[in-house]
């Protein structure tokens, strides 16, 4: 399958993995975004042996060391089926509860419908974590703790600024309870790179935004208007990929590019590398919630196409990180 004049490198198991999950010969690959390609492989066929090996990765026994990472484009596609499930089991929800009126079906429904999009994300910012050093289970607990955790500060800091609440109060606030929480997670330099700050940043953020998404559907619920309930559920995971999930992502990403392998500093977090991500975040988020004739939906559509033209200029300086730093070995 494989062929016989491999150099050393290319025959330890980490290549061969990836040479069987990327089916893409390496003097096709290049570290330049070709966006065409990085969406590649989600309309080929996979087998079930390709996705269970993608899930084995990041433990102490198959992260692989940095000179067998590869630095160029990860060619991500199970996020694709996992949306997929998602929308089925939705659809499956959505006829128990809107055609059979049953309402154990509503509890589902609304974890599925505020889930579906952010987890879909997060498992694209898995598998494009070129490192391969964090383990899935680690992925959905900074998901799950993460989210909750980043919910909770920000409760505290309205609570503190009670009615001084407005666009770019919830700006700063949710931006920096968020930014907290990731950097609570990445301080310790276990995770070190740009692309796994990416990482944990969206898990942060998709846990946020997921939880958020359930307690407003749930509010439409309690009013008994079942078609804010689905219009909810519909707007906020459409544009999902560009709010707190890309907005976390992205400060995550700021934090570990400060931070590279030295110890944490609180200096790092007034670096103009750092600020000037977060800054752009905290901006993005207050015009995302300002009342201006015409923002919904066009203007968050804008943002979130803004939010990911900086999420693939970071994936490109963490593969360039990552090649930097096997020239160093």
């Amino acid at each position: 399958m494989f062929a016989k004049n491999k150099t050393q490198d290319e025959n330890s198991f980490f290549y061969e993995f990836a040479h069987y999950v990327d089916m893409v010969p390496r003097v096709e690959r290049s570290i330049e975004p070709k966006f065409q390609n990085v969406f590649s492989r989600v309309f080929r066929d996979h087998s079930e042996l390709e996705a269970e090996r993608l899930f084995i990765v990041g433990t102490a026994l198959t992260t692989p060391k940095i000179t067998e990472v590869t630095d160029t484009w990860p060619k991500p596609w199970l996020f694709a089926r996992v949306f997929v499930i998602s929308l089925l089991a939705f659809a499956g929800f959505y006829i128990g509860v809107d055609y059979f009126r049953n309402i154990n079906f509503i509890p589902g429904l609304l974890m599925i419908g505020a889930s579906a999009v952010p987890l879909t994300t997060l498992i694209f910012f898995w598998e494009m974590n070129a490192p391969q050093n964090i383990a899935f289970y680690r992925v959905i607990f900074v998901g799950f703790i993460g989210g909750i955790l980043s919910m909770l500060v920000a409760l505290v800091f309205f609570d503190i600024l009670k009615n001084n609440i407005n666009p770019i109060t919830i700006g700063i606030t949710e931006e920096l309870a968020k930014a907290i929480t990731v950097i609570s997670f990445v301080r310790y330099r276990k995770y070190r790179y740009i692309l796994n700050g990416l990482l944990i940043g969206a898990a942060v953020g998709a846990g946020f935004a997921a939880f958020e998404t359930a307690g407003y559907a749930l509010r439409s619920l309690m009013s008994g208007d079942a078609q804010n309930l689905y219009i909810t559920i519909l707007w906020r995971g459409l544009l999902a990929p560009g709010g707190h999930v890309a907005w976390a992502a992205l400060t995550g990403a700021a934090f570990c590019r400060v931070q590279g392998d030295d110890p944490f500093r609180l200096n790092m977090l007034v670096k103009i590398k750092f600020l000037r991500v977060f800054l752009l975040v905290v901006l993005m988020h207050a015009l995302w919630d300002t009342p201006i004739t015409g923002m919904f939906p066009f203007g968050q559509i804008f943002l979130m196409v803004a939010s990911w033209i900086v999420v693939f200029l970071l994936i490109r300086a963490g593969l360039k990180e990552i090649g930097a730093k096997k020239l160093m070995v």
